[in-house]
């Protein structure tokens, strides 16, 4: 495997945000291979670590979304995330780099910002692997998991983030639909999860509390992601089994008329094998290279 490329963080200054962004390799690409985003929501560049490491031969960019991470200045007075400012962004980025067009790998909320980059600004674009998309309108039962995304959010604003936690854990692992049998149960604890039981008072966390809830409230444009320009592949992990984000990404892929492509592992396949929710991402960047390179 080649040499690691350096590491250069740099901050794109727009009028309402400053985007603090890491690039790997040169720009222009040595190769002339597009550069490859690695994009999140509300994950930031640190949680694309290991996988970067598995593209040393190529140019890749990684960034913190608006509000997130280091891309904490915000001029907007906002502390909503989402898809439209998310592919705004990501679209001054690639003007700012002069990179484009570029080939994508978004994961979860990003993958959402993703879809709404290829039907807004298609000519940046490459290809776009959009793993695992919690498009909630994509679901069959829809209304019911909109009901256990409540009961989340609910968890989180009563009891705080252990219990929110817990919940959304809950959710993200139940398989299949949200049937009487999910609704039924009674709280999920946070202890069984080793996570906090006392409530510390705060109701920012990014992942719980409404601030991204328009992220699953998404409504894509169907008809862009159809006649889409750039090459769209639509991923899930082969560990995900029927869980809501595996889901919401074969439902989508039924609407546009696109098979959906097995990656290794689970929602956060990518992930360091050493982390709290190991990964595998030597597998994962395997994969992601073959899609990539199967145009």
């Amino acid at each position: 495997m080649a040499d690691a490329p350096k590491v250069v963080t740099r901050t794109l200054e727009l009028p309402d945000v400053d985007l603090v962004h890491d690039v790997r390799g040169p720009l222009p690409t040595a190769d002339g291979r597009p550069p490859l985003l690695m994009i999140g929501q509300p994950m930031c560049a640190d949680g694309f670590e290991a996988l970067a490491a598995e593209f040393p031969d190529r140019t890749v960019v990684t960034y913190d979304p608006r509000g997130l991470g280091r891309s904490t200045t915000r001029r907007d007075g906002r502390t909503d995330q989402t898809p439209e400012d998310q592919a705004a962004d990501l679209h001054a980025l690639v003007k700012h780099l002069g990179a484009g067009p570029v080939d994508v790998f978004a994961s979860s909320g990003g993958a959402v910002a993703a879809l709404t980059w290829v039907a807004s600004h298609p000519g940046d674009l490459v290809t776009v692997v959009a793993h695992e998309p919690p498009v909630m309108g994509a679901l069959p039962d829809a209304e019911a998991a909109t009901r256990a995304s409540d009961e989340v959010a609910r968890a989180y604003a009563e009891r705080g983030f252990g219990a929110g936690m817990a919940a959304f854990i809950r959710m993200t692992s139940w398989q299949g639909e949200f049937t009487d049998e999910y609704f039924a149960q009674p709280p999920a604890d946070p202890a069984q999860f080793g996570l906090p039981t006392e409530d510390d008072g705060s109701r920012d966390d990014p992942l719980l509390s409404d601030r991204a809830d328009a992220v699953t409230d998404a409504r894509p444009d169907l008809d862009a992601l159809r006649r889409s320009e750039p090459r769209l592949v639509l991923a899930v992990g082969e560990e995900t089994g029927d869980t809501i984000t595996a889901r919401t990404t074969r439902g989508l892929a039924e609407q546009v008329g696109l098979p959906v492509a097995v990656f290794p592992s689970h929602h956060g396949g990518f992930a360091s094998a050493e982390g709290p929710w190991p990964g595998q991402p030597v597998a994962f960047g395997a994969r992601l290279a073959e899609v990539l390179a199967d145009r």
